[in-house]
C-alpha cells in the first residue's frame, strides 16, 4: 500500500476550516477529478471519480470524527484506501492541514502515476483548491459537529 502526506496551513479559524471539510459533498468544487460524494448517513459516503481517465466508484466509512481535530475513513468497496485529516491551529486565526492517504493503485496506469508521484500532486492541487475555497468564502458552507466513535 502506498502512502501521501500532505500539510497546508490555511488562513482561516480551526473551527471554519473543519466545519468545511466536514461538508463531503462539496468536494469536487476543489477536488480534482471527484465527479460527486454523496453522504448516506453520519458515517457512510458514496464517491464517484475519475482516476487515470477510469471511472470508479466507492463506498467510504467515517471510523473516527472528533470536531475540530480529525476525521479518518476508510473504503468499504471499490479499490482499497484509508487515510485521515487533521487539523491544528497555526498561529493568529491561521490553521494547518494535515491529508494523509494510504491507497492500493489498481491497474497498471494507476501503479505507473504512483510510482511518478501523481497522487501526491494530486492531493497537494486538492489542499490548494481547498484553501483558495475556504479562504475565498465569507463563512463555510455548512458544518457537521457530530462525532463518530
Amino acid at each position: 500500500m502506498a502512502t501521501v502526506e500532505k500539510t497546508i496551513e490555511v488562513n482561516k479559524p480551526v473551527r471554519t476550516v473543519y466545519n468545511q471539510w466536514t461538508q463531503f459533498e462539496e468536494f469536487p468544487r476543489f477536488m480534482e477529478g471527484v465527479e460527486s460524494v454523496t453522504q448516506i448517513d453520519d458515517s457512510h459516503l458514496r464517491w464517484k471519480a475519475s482516476i487515470g481517465g477510469a471511472h470508479r466508484e466507492w463506498d467510504a466509512e467515517i471510523v473516527h470524527q472528533e470536531p475540530d481535530r480529525r476525521i479518518a475513513w476508510r473504503s468499504l468497496s471499490g479499490a482499497a484506501n484509508a487515510g485521515d485529516v487533521t487539523f491544528q491551529p497555526a498561529g493568529a486565526g491561521a490553521t494547518a492541514i494535515t491529508l494523509r492517504l494510504d491507497f492500493e493503485p489498481d491497474g497498471p496506469v494507476e501503479k505507473a502515476g504512483q510510482a511518478l508521484g501523481v497522487v501526491s500532486k494530486r492531493v497537494e492541487g486538492d489542499l490548494e483548491r481547498f484553501r483558495d475555497f475556504i479562504e475565498g468564502r465569507v463563512a463555510e458552507t455548512g458544518a457537521w459537529r457530530g462525532q463518530v466513535p
